[in-house]
């Protein structure tokens, strides 16, 4: 779907706006050599397209602020929607050095009108970790960034409530099985108020990045992201990649013990769409290639469909490829 040239492309999230798709994505450049250094260089690019495949690449949309702020080492992964004002609203994770020297990860909020340039909405933070049910950053070596990141905002239809979904981490239970998906609610998307997990620690998993709660063909799920290395040794089912879990109730409490693996760690943070033709879709990036060397670039749609009461998808042999190549502008 989209490769750039001279920089490294990972997490991605999209919206639709008439017939055209916005990708909004985070990269670094690959004059860092290390892929390793692009958490601290991300900046979140932009890209749309009327068939998610072919795509054209536009203005960025942010990168990090000045010093202070909550988002001046890098902007992460996010999630945009439209408020009922019709302004478009993108939120995403602010981070910065902690006194443990891990990243504090709190959500920051930016507006516009018109999915191209957009505003920050102050100069703080709108929800952060509480620290009542949520795991700060720590001393431990293993565990030091504070994680209250990814923002995913949805509305059910009918309400008149938001709500905000977070990778997080519970302030109890083992200290490599305290994933929790984070939550909070909202009446306007401005002011936000930190509630309690949507589910508990103690479900085989570090954290459950990048989370997405998705009606797909009529049916709720959960898709998630968590490599085999961010799992306690004892979890119940082996591996790591993307994650999905059907939902009786699309605001939980999620059973995330029960998750089934969609993808391998080939590919990492599937997002579920729907495609122009009204089928379901998944977009991922290329997280490895044959010889697990990081690869950084975006798949081509993956059919994405339900086999009785599971998500599946073709998982190739070798990861689709861009079959047209963003420009580097």
């Amino acid at each position: 779907m989209l490769q750039l040239p001279d920089s490294w492309v990972w997490d991605a999230w999209y919206t639709r706006a008439a017939d055209t798709y916005h990708a909004f994505f985070l990269y670094a450049s690959k004059a860092l050599g290390d892929p390793e250094l692009r958490h601290r260089r991300a900046s979140i690019g932009h890209a749309v397209s009327r068939d998610l495949v072919h795509w054209e690449r536009v203005a960025d949309a942010l990168v990090h602020a000045s010093a202070p702020g909550f988002d001046q080492t890098a902007t992460w992964t996010g999630s945009v929607t439209r408020g009922d004002d019709g302004r478009w609203y993108l939120f995403y994770t602010g981070t910065t050095t902690g006194d443990e020297g891990g990243l504090v990860q709190q959500i920051g909020l930016a507006t516009s009108t018109d999915l191209l340039t957009w505003t920050r909405a102050g100069r703080g933070p709108v929800a952060s970790a509480d620290p009542r049910w949520y795991e700060l950053s720590g001393g431990n070596e293993s565990w030091r960034d504070e994680h209250w990141r990814d923002p995913w905002v949805m509305r059910l239809p009918g309400s008149d409530e938001w709500h905000l979904l977070v990778t997080a981490r519970s302030r109890d239970g083992q200290l490599d099985d305290r994933g929790v998906i984070g939550h909070a609610t909202s009446s306007d998307l401005l002011n936000w108020d930190v509630r309690p997990p949507l589910s508990a620690p103690g479900s085989g998993f570090g954290f459950l990045e990048v989370p997405q709660v998705v009606e797909v063909d009529g049916r709720w799920a959960l898709i998630f992201n968590c490599p085999a290395e961010r799992r306690p040794a004892d979890a119940a089912t082996p591996g790591g990649g993307i994650w999905a879990l059907p939902l009786d109730d699309p605001l939980g409490p999620y059973a995330i013990a029960q998750a089934q693996l969609l993808a391998d760690e080939r590919l990492y943070v599937g997002k579920a769409l729907e495609a122009p033709d009204g089928s379901w879709v998944l977009i991922a990036f290329v997280n490895a290639d044959e010889d697990g060397r990081f690869v950084g670039e975006l798949t081509d749609p993956i059919p994405l469909r339900w086999e009785g009461d599971e998500l599946v998808i073709d998982h190739p042999a070798s990861p689709p490829l861009a079959s047209l190549r963003s420009l580097a502008g």
